[in-house]
């Protein structure tokens, strides 16, 4: 049997509890089993996903675990983030995605693989004896260090780990998924012997210290504390999950302030989506009011049209989507994982049929995207960069967060299609699919072939005794005068309320209603208003592939950079642009087969570029944002651009690597390490200090360095420190804070005797304080040819 998690409110005692209601806006999701997709392309992915899922050794990822409980692993643990400090993270993920898998289609191999990973898990907590089970490496020794509040932090470590808090979620998830969605009464009880174990080696640590150790980025911890409370009914979980929320991030939310822009942005979403379980079981409004704050921010001022965000992995300022056009380090796949997950949420207690519309947007363009329909390789960056592209994993080389979480992404996409509140059956999206309303006695099926055709039919299979309030959802991007209803080949009059047709019925088998919502060609500008804009077709993002080489490691191999698509940047100035008068050109768009959703361009030469969804466009550089200008604009800003790319270009071929400081993948690529070290953001620019020291590992395999150029801010000051490389003094650096307020760049000689000192084609490069200071701001490093 199939569950899925039911929601309780704290009433006047947190002693007592009664399964929540939906509220007049609210409304309650079917078990996942209850949906099942019928061919479609979202059929096609989810059949691909399982196969991804199906290439994984189930022994290889268990061998973290078996490792750390003092067990001989079954074989070998995978590489890549698997053995380089995050190991045993794509475990927990293998486990939730395995038990979708097996929810959403039946399929019992899946269910044989969650009982297969549940049963070794459960040895090695047999194993360690105190309710713990993890892959971190040395994590019991660190762990009883927290544990006495020797707790050493750091935004993307803690006491001297990869992200541990992170990591240990995953596993969490793993075993509460297994018990949502595979009934698995084994992983149930091993999710509360370590709830247990880790509230025992936490719960005792003071408030500030607990706030200390949430520097560190930690995953949805506060979340699953309140599933953990809901399984077990123990109210120390729930006020648990509430002093384990970050309050530095809540805080401002709960003003409506937006320090949002220079935060990792995956390190912030699983937070709020904590923040919206411990709102929505406590009652507490001042917590909602932060959540909904937070996202209509994201949402409306910091994502683009396919529904992701952030640039390097970091939230954006919302003024400036420039790094956006020009990183080729797009929106992360992981962040719209989690955001969909927080938007579930929302709808779930309000039921606002904008919430659909942006889960709409980024399952169809981002979601869907980031899978290889054909190789199922996992797509961790998509680049907004006009005429780049995208990387995608391959099963036994990557393992990397966006494909622990893309694991999942393409088993669950019958969640949200249906809804229901009280006698009411909320049709969502418009997806091929199945349900079996199992309490009021009715199947019915949704065929569409949308969005190839704006017609959508439900039919009633069976039924009994069934008087249900039917409501479908009128989208944002189609004018709800155009929409028509048919009942039984009736047309209907169309009523809408709250963003839904409603449509009474006494319904009986063989009944049909069927849908129109027609779709039409709409522009959608940057949030910053910027010269850059979109095409979409009805919620369809439009892309044109623009050509097919230079396509540098297209499928990963399994590199720490393998992830972000290094291939030959085209020049922007190069890029096609949009000629026109009119801010919203969309009259300039053509149809070309309308049934294939092709389109072309009627500007400035365009019409040889193909405008076809963004989900279909593969193996190939795309332009998804065009630069848009004027006839008098045109020669003039690519005059100015053609400038500015110039020289970043070629600053980009003579850089042999760079690391980016206090951005945590650049760092933990480059295999950061450090003491007393600290990192921020200044003027948007990333930073790190340190009273003690902190080193990177630089590559320079064909040992061509020549110089090592280190960026600084003007106005640092009293600042004394040493630069070593391979173990060799570089320079000894003294910021005395007379280069103004601004940025500057300072080079130094590589000579050959350090060169001759590295190893493996890497550098050590190390920033020490002198005695009584501090070594940095560090603003960027690059080694140069």
């Amino acid at each position: 049997m199939n569950r899925v998690r039911s929601c309780f409110v704290l009433l006047l005692s947190v002693a007592l509890f009664s399964c929540q209601q939906p509220t007049d806006r609210g409304c309650e999701y079917f078990d996942l089993s209850s949906v099942k997709l019928l061919p479609s392309m979202f059929y096609d992915a989810q059949q691909m996903d399982k196969a991804y899922i199906l290439k994984l050794d189930a022994d290889r990822l268990l061998a973290p675990y078996l490792r750390e409980a003092g067990l001989n692993p079954l074989k070998e643990s995978y590489g890549n983030w698997e053995n380089t400090g995050l190991d045993g993270h794509v475990g927990g993920h293998y486990l939730t995605a395995c038990a979708l898998m097996y929810a959403a289609t039946g399929d019992t191999v899946m269910l044989s693989k969650v009982d297969y990973f549940v049963n070794w898990i459960k040895k090695c907590q047999d194993a360690n004896s105190n309710g713990y089970v993890g892959g971190i490496p040395g994590g019991q020794k660190m762990w009883e260090e927290i544990a006495k509040g020797d707790i050493r932090e750091g935004t993307f470590s803690l006491n001297g780990k990869w992200v541990p808090l992170y990591n240990i979620h995953k596993i969490f998830a793993g075993l509460r998924d297994a018990w949502i969605y595979a009934n698995s009464e084994t992983a149930k009880n091993v999710l509360i012997k370590l709830s247990n174990w880790f509230y025992k080696s936490t719960a005792h640590l003071s408030d500030k210290q607990l706030q200390q150790i949430l520097i560190s980025e930690h995953g949805g911890m506060n979340e699953v504390f309140v599933d953990v409370f809901e399984i077990t009914k123990e109210t120390k979980f729930l006020e648990f999950a509430k002093r384990f929320s970050d309050m530095s991030l809540l805080a401002p939310l709960t003003k409506k302030e937006n320090k949002l822009p220079g935060m990792h942005a995956n390190t912030q979403i699983p937070k709020v989506i904590g923040y919206k379980r411990y709102a929505d079981v406590a009652n507490d409004t001042l917590w909602n009011g932060a959540v909904h704050y937070f996202w209509n921010t994201v949402v409306n001022d910091m994502s683009v049209a396919i529904g992701g965000n952030s640039v390097r992995e970091h939230f954006h300022p919302t003024d400036d989507f420039s790094s956006m056009i020009e990183s080729e380090q797009g929106p992360e796949s992981c962040n719209t994982y989690n955001m969909l997950k927080l938007t579930r949420l929302l709808f779930q207690s309000d039921a606002d049929v904008k919430y659909i519309d942006y889960y709409e947007r980024a399952l169809y363009n981002h979601i869907l995207s980031s899978q290889h329909p054909h190789k199922g390789g996992f797509v961790y960056f998509t680049p907004m960069r006009p005429q780049h592209y995208r990387v995608y994993s391959t099963a036994q080389n990557c393992f990397w967060c966006c494909v622990g979480s893309g694991l999942e992404n393409h088993g669950k996409y019958g969640e949200m299609i249906y809804a229901h509140a009280q006698n009411e059956l909320l049709v969502n999206l418009f997806i091929p699919s199945r349900l079996n309303w199992k309490e009021k006695g009715v199947v019915l099926e949704q065929h569409t072939k949308f969005p190839y055709s704006d017609i959508s039919s439900i039919h009633i299979e069976s039924v009994t005794d069934a008087d249900f309030v039917l409501k479908v959802r009128v989208p944002d991007w189609t004018n709800p005068d155009s929409v028509k209803i048919w009942v039984n080949q009736k047309q209907r009059n169309v009523a809408i309320q709250n963003g839904y047709v409603e449509i009474s019925n006494k319904w009986k088998n063989g009944d049909e209603v069927k849908m129109q919502f027609p779709m039409g060609i709409h522009v959608d500008n940057l949030p910053d208003q910027s010269n850059y804009a979109c095409i979409s077709y009805g919620p369809i993002v439009l892309a044109a592939k623009t050509d097919t080489v230079n396509l540098q490691g297209l499928f990963s191999d399994d590199s720490r950079m393998g992830h972000v698509a290094q291939g030959k940047q085209y020049a922007l100035d190069k890029a096609p642009t949009i000629v026109s008068d009119q801010k919203d050109f969309s009259a300039l768009v053509k149809p070309l087969e309308i049934e294939k959703l092709q389109f072309v361009i009627n500007s400035n030469g365009l019409d040889s570029l193909v405008l076809q969804p963004f989900y279909s466009l593969h193996d190939a550089r795309y332009m998804i944002y065009w630069p848009v200008y004027t006839k008098e604009e045109l020669v003039a800003r690519k005059n100015e651009l053609e400038k500015i790319e110039r020289q970043r270009l070629a600053l980009k071929e003579k850089t042999i690597d760079e690391v980016a400081p206090g951005e945590q993948q650049p760092e933990s690529d480059h295999f950061f390490k450090g003491n007393k070290t600290r990192s921020g953001i200044h003027q948007n620019n990333f930073w790190r200090d340190a009273t003690g020291w902190f080193s990177y590992l630089l590559n320079d395999k064909d040992n061509k360095a020549k110089v090592l150029r280190i960026e600084y801010f003007g106005l640092d000051a009293g600042r004394e420190f040493d630069i070593e490389m391979n173990g060799v003094l570089l320079a000894t650096v003294s910021l005395k804070g007379d280069k103004g307020d601004r940025f500057y760049t300072v080079d130094y000689v590589v000579s050959d005797k350090i060169k001759a000192l590295s190893k493996n084609g890497k550098h050590v490069l190390k920033f020490i304080a002198k005695k009584n200071s501090t070594a940095g701001g560090i603003y960027h490093v690059r080694l140069l040819k």
